[in-house]
């Protein structure tokens, strides 16, 4: 019956679709380029199901950590002025961040380097900004993986300050028109002030009250979480089950785990957590799975068999296409969604050329498919920029544009009432969006639309908009 039903619902979707086919072809044939950017800000986007910590944009961390109220009463101190030239530090370390407790305990000579988060200079805080993204020719795979991460130092172990980097996100992402997030969130490893270890359940509580205040309510973004594992490191399966029963306590809000990470090292290879999930699926209720594979150059079988760990879910997935039968399989069947992220792929340097990634080969033989922003904050980029890039590179019809945002919900692992709830508003909201422009002059319409884009916007298409 579930079956039926949801059939039923596709059905009369592609119905009511059908008379806007037509119409967004003739959009993409005759708006300006920034017209058809500013349609898709407008556009409602379903989810974004692939979405890390590196999602907040640095102006929204810098605020947040240069303001006692929001940030639990911390100071912040980056390493911005140095004895030695620049160029003898380690990448890593230039505007590396930490909190007073930390600055207390460096030797004189270590502090006379490090500046207070609010009393960089208007050129230093514009530095550390970038020094938080990519947004400079040459940086890549390697300034990402090995100098971002770190860099970010103690700010991650900030429970107020993660949580209303998240706030910020969720509001940008409500602007863009998003109903549901799904994105990694941690609060295993918090401290406070002093350094000391916050309980877990203290965490999940306070987390718990921020998202219950109505400047959350206001955004309309349902948001869950998962639970990431970093999958290189020596304890990496003991950390996995530590997540595991983490997630299977409190899946109300955390619905999802996901071992992250470079794949390249290959002490990460999916077979290494093989016995870990059977044993943890033999002690706990079914607990759905989006796990990281195929973010690769070269052929591997890094997506089976990550299917074989139980993943329902595939992040990234670029080098499914080299691996011939397992691409059938996801074909065929149709049960197992790869969360694509273009603009990611692209300037970590995975498919340089975008015209070459596997996206619409995958979209076009019946693999399940959606768009999302994996890092964005630390890519300048917003989800409005992975639609754009897609409609423009793949010239996606407009069945292919709802599908994406459909799917971002119907593979989602939100609760089912929650999930029957979004995608009948996803229904209305695009019906509604295809009656608004329609009509041959609607486009004068989107003079009230004001699309909120960043630095890779800029960057590439140069709108004016963009900030």
């Amino acid at each position: 019956m579930r079956l039926l039903a949801l059939l039923l619902t596709l059905g009369c979707a592609a119905a009511h679709a059908a008379p806007f086919d037509a119409r967004f072809e003739e959009i993409k044939r005759t708006a300006t380029p920034a017209e058809l950017y500013t349609l898709l800000y407008a556009l409602p986007k379903g989810g974004d199901l692939h979405n890390h910590s590196g999602a907040e944009r640095p102006e929204w961390i810098y605020a947040v950590c240069t303001d006692p109220a929001r940030n639990g009463g911390d100071t912040f101190y980056t390493r911005a002025r140095f004895t030695d030239a620049p160029d003898a530090i380690a990448p890593a370390q230039r505007f590396h961040n930490i909190r007073q407790h930390d600055y207390d305990a460096l030797p004189a000579a270590t502090r006379a380097e490090y500046v207070r988060l609010d009393a960089l200079t208007p050129a230093e805080r514009a530095a550390w900004c970038d020094s938080l993204r990519l947004d400079a020719p040459g940086e890549g795979r390697a300034e990402f993986f090995t100098v971002l991460w770190p860099r970010r130092g103690e700010i991650g172990r900030s429970l107020p300050v993660v949580t209303e980097s998240l706030v910020e996100n969720l509001k940008a992402f409500g602007a863009e028109h998003l109903a549901y997030l799904e994105t990694m969130f941690i609060v295993a490893g918090m401290t406070d002030n002093a350094g000391r270890p916050i309980p877990v359940e203290e965490a999940v509580a306070f987390v718990r009250r921020r998202l219950a205040q109505p400047d959350v309510a206001a955004t309309g973004v349902t948001v869950r979480f998962q639970t990431p594992v970093l999958r290189f490191l020596p304890d990496s399966e003991e950390r996995l089950a530590a997540a595991y029963a983490f997630v299977d306590a409190h899946r109300d809000l955390w619905v999802s785990l996901n071992l992250v990470g470079i794949e390249e090292n290959d002490r990460g290879e999916p077979a290494r957590f093989l016995a870990t999930f059977r044993r943890l699926r033999a002690r706990y209720p079914t607990l759905p799975l989006s796990i990281h594979a195929g973010e690769m150059d070269v052929a591997d079988t890094h997506v089976r068999d990550t299917l074989l760990l139980g993943a329902s879910r595939i992040g990234h997935g670029i080098n499914l296409i080299k691996d011939p039968a397992t691409l059938l399989l996801l074909a065929q069947t149709r049960r197992v969604l790869v969360e694509v992220n273009l603009i990611s792929n692209r300037l970590l340097e995975y498919t340089p050329d975008l015209a070459q990634h596997p996206f619409p080969e995958y979209l076009r033989t019946g693999v399940p498919v959606c768009l999302n922003t994996d890092d964005r904050g630390m890519f300048d980029s917003n989800l409005t920029d992975e639609y754009f890039t897609a409609v423009t590179t793949f010239n996606l019809s407009w069945a292919e544009v709802v599908a994406l945002g459909r799917n971002s919900l119907a593979y989602s692992f939100v609760q089912p009432d929650v999930k029957a709830r979004l995608l009948a508003a996803y229904e209305r909201a695009v019906a509604e969006f295809e009656a608004k422009y329609l009509p041959a002059d609607s486009l004068a319409q989107l003079a009230a639309v004001k699309p909120v884009a960043y630095g890779y916007a800029r960057r590439n298409w140069h709108f004016p908009f963009a900030r």
